[in-house]
């Protein structure tokens, strides 16, 4: 098996001549004035023609005539299947679908078209005439949720008379009778099952194994699964050649396509489609399509943003064309002709709420949640030629943060106890900072919190928890470092907690928490409890493991602890509570600290320690739970407490402490909605300093990796500013003394009005399975007073351009 790597020379930048030039190179020099940085400090420059498309834009079917493209979007807002004529790139119908999820498929003869009815656990029917959607019929799979069943992808027999259906909860291959309308055969897989894909001169079938690192090959005259080939981690889509030789094989995690040879049954190449060699997880390769003379292979990229091309005109030889810059996250492309269509999952950027929060009306989810507000978008423009792609290529790798040598030596300076280089420890740079203690926190914005603070960018009308119920954070925040430009790169706690952890969210966990959110049901699969949830390499716990360094987790990922084989099995410390909002997070920190001085006493205190005080998430108005006030600050006086015990320990001349929110909750925040607060506490962290430097969940996973002596675990991670501007050389070893809590711990909602009610049906079992939106607005009502108004959610664009080696 051959490894192809796609891999350009970094020529400094020039744009095509302005002379002669063609409408794409009229279209390619506006897309240096159109970058836009976004949050997490990755830019766009989207290349072609575009059109709307709706909420997270999965796939897409194009019509045996090549007249028509069906697009199913499947995100958090409104679910629907759209229409469009390629020819004109305009929409043509858009039918709304309750649920529905990734699979799409036009009939033989273009009259119908099948899509995956998500937790209806149905496929949906659709007839196609005039240029109109009309919902025709479905086949059942088995009772809705709660059933798990999950339909994925789809695909029908030559004849059209068979629909297969892959699905993820209960990891089966259903075979249904289209005339019957029935299931007629069920096969369990070994593994979540993404997709499925027939053979263009067989019926033979091929399935790709989402949690299982294969292809499955399914015979239907046999009607078994008669072989696997074994391929990259979290194979999704495939395609395959009109001569039915040649099966492409996209691997998420592994940032690589696998080849496979159907003849032999085998693998015989492999395409890493990374922007550098050996590039951590974070390219998030999940879609594929080749050009219509089948001698170029296009790749979607979705966390660089890009489409990649290979020549594939000799398999086992292919060589790399370059790549082409797309919108925000690409889920799906399809190639037409000589025009190649592109749907970006999550559009060009964020955008405003323009509705915002209004009682008296009826809620808009699709306007009015961070999961509605990436409208999806199609790109649309012609096959570049070579010239244009060397171009488009230099223009990838100008967006893209991420190059080898930041990987391999990080932005510093001299003397700083943040080291600039990774590798081994025992030659790597040395931080005088040796025991690391990293607190997860649930849900806030800056402003939320901080806005209150002159000394920081703050809105003090957005500020809903000020001093007095904060002193302690407000405290730490002037007596170390103030951060008021530090953003979180979450959106929700369900991808959250995989950020705050491995600075990655996996296409599982992209891709699946939008329709639990949503409310169309699914379970939370995302701190631990699923194992195809897992980035390959796994999380900060694993990467310890593999280094040699010592750790422990009171409360955070608790469910990762119970998988076998775990890198947490053994180092969670069971006394620490669990999320549960109904137990104070002070008893937290009681648990703590009976478990640091049993450990410091026989000089065994880890290297690295992750602590989940999470009661600032709230209940909300629930009757008979603490109010918000006293929710906070509960969790205001745990983190008080802890540094202040930290801070008179013999290790705190050796210790840092670095406390961030796993996601802001959709919060109000004048800046963005996912500015947040966060805090670096250690004797060598500057006293009495504002930072303003933009930082992210990536910059404090990889500070911490820096002290440590760990490897990035993404590209994420590899491309952020370490957080060394908050950092001095000189220590200061004075202890911290904590705040009282000014506000009463014990106080409970008693009122029963409309924030009290909406309370009442919030699931607080677990942090986030709801309307994250709708609980901040709920939160906002209890501290502000039932008639006011929240502000929308403002979301950035950010203008901030990276300074690259061809600017003056």
């Amino acid at each position: 098996m051959r490894l192809r790597y796609l891999l350009l020379c970094l020529l400094p930048f020039t744009a095509p001549a302005q002379k002669n030039a063609s409408r794409e190179q009229k279209a390619f020099q506006s897309l240096e004035a159109k970058r836009v940085t976004l949050p997490n400090g990755w830019s766009l420059t989207p290349y072609g023609r575009s059109l709307p498309l709706g909420d997270l834009p999965l796939n897409m079917a194009v019509s045996p005539s090549r007249k028509l493209l069906a697009v199913t979007n499947n995100g958090y807002a409104k679910h629907s299947i759209q229409l469009i004529d390629i020819a004109t790139e305009k929409v043509l119908d858009e039918i709304e679908i309750q649920k529905a999820w990734l699979g799409l498929r036009f009939s033989p003869d273009g009259t119908r078209l099948y899509a995956s009815g998500g937790n209806d656990n149905q496929v949906v029917i659709f007839n196609v005439a005039g240029n109109q959607l009309a919902k025709a019929d479905s086949i059942s799979l088995g009772k809705p949720w709660p059933n798990r069943i999950w339909p994925t992808g789809l695909e029908l027999n030559a004849k059209g008379t068979t629909v297969y259906v892959t699905t993820k909860d209960d990891s089966s291959l259903y075979v249904c009778d289209v005339a019957a309308k029935q299931v007629r055969n069920r096969i369990k897989l070994p593994a979540e099952g993404y997709t499925c894909l027939r053979s263009p001169v067989s019926e033979e079938l091929y399935i790709s194994l989402w949690g299982g690192e294969k292809v499955l090959i399914y015979n239907p005259a046999q009607q078994r699964i008669t072989g696997e080939i074994p391929v990259g981690s979290h194979p999704n889509d495939m395609l395959i050649t009109r001569n039915g030789r040649y099966l492409f094989t996209a691997n998420a995690n592994d940032n690589t396509v696998s080849v496979i040879d159907l003849k032999t049954r085998r693998v015989v190449e492999t395409m890493v489609t990374a922007l550098y060699p050996d590039a951590p997880a974070g390219s998030t390769p999940n879609a594929l399509a080749l050009s219509a003379d089948e001698k170029t292979l296009l790749v979607a990229n979705a966390d660089n943003n890009c489409l990649v091309l290979f020549d594939i005109t000799r398999v086992g030889r292919s060589r790399s064309q370059g790549f082409i810059p797309t919108g925000w996250y690409p889920t799906a492309v399809r190639v037409v002709g000589k025009k190649v269509l592109v749907a970006n999952g999550k559009g060009f950027t964020s955008r405003p709420n323009p509705n915002g929060p209004n009682p008296a009306k009826r809620r808009e989810p699709d306007t009015q949640h961070i999961g509605g507000l990436f409208t999806g978008t199609l790109s649309v423009f012609e096959m570049p030629d070579q010239g244009n792609l060397a171009a488009t290529s230099q223009i990838v790798y100008r967006n893209t943060p991420y190059t080898k040598d930041k990987e391999k030596q990080a932005a510093g300076e001299a003397n700083n106890p943040i080291p600039r280089r990774v590798g081994d420890p025992a030659t790597a740079d040395r931080s005088p900072i040796k025991y690391v203690f990293y607190i997860v926190k649930e849900n806030r914005t800056y402003d939320q919190i901080f806005g209150d603070m002159p000394e920081g960018n703050g809105d003090p009308n957005l500020c809903l928890f000020p001093e007095k119920v904060s002193p302690n954070h407000h405290a730490l925040a002037r007596e170390f470092v103030l951060l008021d430009n530090f953003y979180v790169d979450a959106e929700v706690s369900a991808d959250g907690h995989n950020w705050s952890t491995a600075a990655y969210a996996t296409d599982y966990v992209e891709k699946i928490w939008p329709m639990s959110y949503g409310g169309r049901g699914g379970t939370y699969d995302f701190e631990g409890s699923r194992r195809t949830a897992f980035p390959k390499k796994g999380f900060i716990w694993d990467y310890c493991q593999r280094a040699g360094i010592s750790y422990r987790s009171y409360g955070e990922f608790m469910a990762y602890s119970k998988q076998k084989g775990s890198a947490l099995t053994g180092h969670m410390a069971l006394a620490f509570p669990p999320y549960d909002l109904s137990i104070k997070d002070i008893t937290r920190f009681e648990a703590w600290k009976k478990d640091f001085d049993s450990l410091l006493a026989i000089n065994a205190v880890p290297r690295f320690n992750s602590l989940r005080f999470s009661n600032d998430h709230t209940s909300g108005a629930r009757i008979g739970a603490p109010t918000p006030f006293a929710h906070v600050a509960d969790n205001d006086l745990a983190l008080g407490l802890f540094v202040e015990y930290l801070s008179k320990s013999p290790i705190w001349k050796e210790s840092a402490v670095f406390v961030l929110e796993d996601d802001a909750q959709n919060g109000p925040d004048h800046v963005d909605a996912h500015r947040s607060p966060a805090l670096v506490i250690s004797p060598y962290t500057k006293r009495r300093h504002v930072e303003h430097t933009m930082y992210s969940t990536s910059s404090m996973l990889r500070t911490m990796e820096l002290i440590l002596g760990l490897p990035p675990m993404s590209q994420y991670d590899a491309a952020a500013t370490p957080m060394f501007a908050c950092f001095t050389n000189t220590p200061d070893l004075r202890p911290y003394t904590h705040r009282p809590a000014q506000v009463d711990l014990e106080a409970k909602n008693t009122a029963w009005n409309e924030p009290a009610r909406r309370s009442q049906k919030f699931d607080l079992r677990y942090a986030d399975t709801l309307d994250d939106y709708e609980f901040s607005e709920v939160i906002w009502k209890a501290v502000k007073g039932e008639q006011s108004v929240m502000p929308a959610p403002r979301r950035g664009a950010f203008v901030r351009i990276a300074k690259t080696d061809d600017d003056d």
